[in-house]
């Protein structure tokens, strides 16, 4: 009977995600603030006492939806930023554009729920889950600025330059998925908002390069 605590706890986490899954489904056609946890349950086959086990909220439910949505995309930019950095300032940062904005597009094409939900929720009805967004993104921009940080262009940058940076690139990442899945079942619109967020990274980049030429004035 040793593994009986074992089995409980994965089929606990089974119910888990079964319960996120089946929530972010119905969410496909609602915001997150009309969502009835008793919804949720019914889709998922469990007593609405059962919902509790795993989530305070639908609010709560909303921030696993977070952290679920963008971890993911989080790890593989961060990779590919790393791997990117060697070469970043060779041709304004051709490999490394083109490399983002394909990530993000395959995001989109594997996540689609995901990418809808946080478009959805980051500016919508419920605090936790607005704050809960807003926090994710704020770590991953950290976590860009410090990989900008090992990379030769970075000399001479101050840190608060460095994290403007970053979140440049983390806002653009969320610009650009949520005109791609606007543009969803339409490629002539996708290849249209593909193109433009290259050369919104290409200026940006450019724009790297020569931050420096001309120091701004202190306000």
């Amino acid at each position: 009977m040793s593994h009986t605590p074992g089995v409980r706890q994965a089929q606990k986490q089974k119910t888990r995600q079964a319960l996120l899954d089946a929530a972010l489904q119905l969410l496909a056609e609602q915001s997150l603030s009309s969502l009835g946890l008793r919804e949720v349950t019914r889709a998922v086959g469990v007593a609405p006492t059962a919902f509790y086990r795993h989530f305070r909220d639908t609010a709560d439910l909303g921030v696993a939806l977070v952290e679920e949505a963008l971890n993911s995309l989080h790890t593989a930019l961060t990779a590919l930023l790393a791997a990117t950095g060697e070469r970043a300032g060779d041709d304004d940062g051709e490999e490394r554009i083109a490399a983002t904005v394909e990530l993000i597009a395959a995001y989109v094409r594997a996540h689609p729920a995901h990418v809808r939900f946080i478009a959805r929720e980051q500016h919508g009805g419920v605090q936790p889950v607005r704050a809960a967004i807003r926090g994710q993104l704020a770590l991953f921009a950290q976590e860009v600025k410090e990989q900008f940080a090992r990379e030769p262009e970075a000399a001479g940058w101050a840190e608060d330059d460095l994290l403007m940076l970053a979140g440049m690139y983390v806002d653009h990442m969320v610009m650009t998925a949520s005109a791609l899945m606007e543009a969803e079942g339409d490629p002539e619109a996708a290849a249209r908002v593909t193109v433009t967020a290259r050369r919104q990274l290409r200026l940006v980049s450019l724009g790297r390069r020569h931050w420096l030429d001309e120091r701004p004035a202190t306000p």
